[in-house]
């Protein structure tokens, strides 16, 4: 990334950088803070990592990587979020986000948090209505709702033959019609891929549309 800035193939404003603060049982080896410091130093000592790695001086959000429990928002969750908030506060980072956040517990953040989250990121799966829930109370308070794992969480689902001929009767792939269908029911899909013709595939669903009937067709694909 730096190198592209350095080359002016792309401005900083350009971009929308992103990085998580996790909890030391998500963490694989790489771990970017002494694990037997104190919630908010351990905050902080990971997102200096971070601006030092990408060579910035902020982000435009800092998330943190799910709740360290599987219910509800712990003490540690709050020590985290507190420091975060201080990190804003400080303009290091523009916005806050939570991932992999159930609905309870995102209710309890929105009733404790002094900076709301901007962004949620979830795992998202048909089966589950695509997180109808969380993706509701997303919109009641103006949250932006990221999916991810729309295609991977979702194969079963997606290899359905009512897809399938949807796909064909649009002229489009699996994945352009399942991110057109996120971004229609107001969600904003990521997508991982590092592969040059995924990313061109992708982009493909910014040019067309789905039909009422389609978007209800892919939305209740994991009930049928």
């Amino acid at each position: 990334m730096q190198g592209a800035l350095d080359d002016g193939l792309v401005r900083r404003e350009e971009l929308f950088l992103q990085t998580k603060f996790t909890h030391r049982a998500g963490q694989d080896h790489r771990l970017p803070y002494d694990p037997y410091a104190a919630p908010g130093v351990q905050v902080r000592q990971s997102l200096a990592s971070s601006l030092e790695h990408l060579r910035v001086e902020e982000l435009d959000s800092y998330v943190l990587h799910g709740p360290s429990t599987r219910h509800g928002f712990g003490g540690y969750d709050v020590e985290v979020w507190r420091a975060m908030e201080e990190l804003a506060g400080e303009g290091k980072t523009r916005s806050l986000g939570i991932s992999n956040v159930a609905l309870d517990q995102l209710e309890e953040l929105l009733g404790l948090a002094r900076v709301r989250p901007a962004f949620v990121q979830n795992r998202c799966y048909a089966r589950s209505g695509w997180d109808q829930a969380v993706r509701a109370l997303c919109r009641e308070h103006g949250i932006v709702y990221q999916g991810f794992s729309l295609l991977t969480a979702n194969a079963g689902e997606l290899h359905h033959p009512d897809v399938r001929r949807l796909a064909a009767s649009t002229g489009r792939t699996i994945a352009q019609l399942v991110f057109r269908f996120a971004i229609q029911i107001g969600m904003l899909p990521l997508t991982g891929t590092t592969d040059p013709a995924h990313m061109r595939e992708d982009l493909g669903a910014l040019d067309f549309t789905l039909s009422e009937d389609e978007v209800a067709l892919v939305e209740t694909i994991g009930v049928r």
